[in-house]
């Protein structure tokens, strides 16, 4: 188990450096001057030449990736160019919003896809799987931003349940959070619920056609016992994997969400990093999100030893 471990951080740790030149070298190659944008306003030649002395920016691309990557490992993502502030603060502010945003959305996929794919597996040939196949296609095929200006007309304008925008923290007031959380989970984990429907139902109906199902129905155990105990735990690998795959959808997903509802959350101080041409931040944003998206799938991967101890067995070999 240790080696196995151990080889995923290494696994991880070096996905995180690849990550990390790719970032740096993808911001740098964004069009326009990143001393002008950093100046903002002021054109004076010797000013510009001040900032790029100050932040590195006249040294060779090799000497500044490794300034940057000393900054970054002490937490020292630079300044923004927009507010003045540490990105870290902003990266630190946005932070809850798309962490709920996504956690509550993570939970409402897991808890309706698995449901209906269990469903619709031991329902098969039934109006229960053919309403779970239904809804699943809908929510494939309907895209967030539609989905989420529906959802505003009819629910909070013309029937004035949720809000329609703006957040408020959860430790202030948890009622009028979750009044304006409900419809932007609906719109980010519909789909993603939908994805998670379709594959466990596909792996419930194989696990239910093997053998050792079949023995503990021989064996007399009750139902519930063979799909939960047995079908359903041998169906989560591939359930797992697709909600480690997935977080990359709830990550876009997100920066659209946030824009339709107004959330001050990661989606839209990337967009507004973007159209101001912040460079310090966008750079910081991207490398966070990548890291937590390592981080994620390096507990997916760990999780499956949980799971199935044969894949534990087989990485430690």
């Amino acid at each position: 188990m240790t080696r196995y471990v151990l080889r995923r951080l290494g696994q991880s740790g070096l996905t995180l450096v690849l990550v990390s030149i790719v970032v740096f070298l993808g911001v740098r190659a964004m069009p326009g001057d990143t001393a002008r944008a950093l100046a903002g306003e002021e054109t004076n030649p010797e000013a510009l030449e001040a900032i790029r002395r100050q932040y590195g920016l006249d040294q060779n691309i090799a000497v500044q990736y490794a300034r940057y990557v000393e900054n970054a490992v002490t937490g020292d993502l630079g300044t923004s160019a927009r507010t003045g502030l540490p990105v870290v603060d902003g990266i630190f502010d946005a932070l809850p919003v798309t962490l709920e945003l996504a956690l509550l959305s993570l939970l409402l996929a897991v808890v309706v896809g698995i449901g209906a794919g269990v469903v619709a597996a031991v329902r098969r040939g039934r109006p229960a799987e053919w309403l779970a196949n239904t809804v699943a296609l809908l929510g494939l095929s309907v895209p967030n931003f539609w989905l989420g200006i529906v959802l505003i007309l009819g629910f909070a304008i013309a029937v004035p349940v949720f809000a329609a925008s703006g957040f408020v923290p959860f430790g202030t007031d948890p009622l009028e959070n979750l009044r304006r959380m409900v419809l932007p989970v609906i719109v980010l984990g519909s789909g993603l619920a939908a994805i998670v429907m379709r594959q466990t139902r596909a792996a419930m109906l194989e696990s239910l056609s093997a053998d050792y199902v079949r023995t503990a129905r021989a064996k007399g155990l009750a139902p519930h016992q063979v799909v939960g105990g047995h079908a359903l735990r041998n169906s989560l690998v591939t359930v797992v994997t697709v909600l480690g795959l997935q977080l990359g959808h709830l990550i876009s997903g997100a920066v659209v969400t946030e824009q339709i509802f107004v959330l001050p959350g990661f989606g839209k101080l990337m967009i507004d990093a973007v159209f101001t041409r912040d460079y310090a931040m966008v750079q910081g944003v991207v490398l966070f999100t990548a890291t937590g998206y390592i981080l994620v799938n390096l507990a997916v991967d760990l999780l499956y030893s949980v799971i199935d101890p044969r894949i534990r067995l087989g990485g430690a070999q």
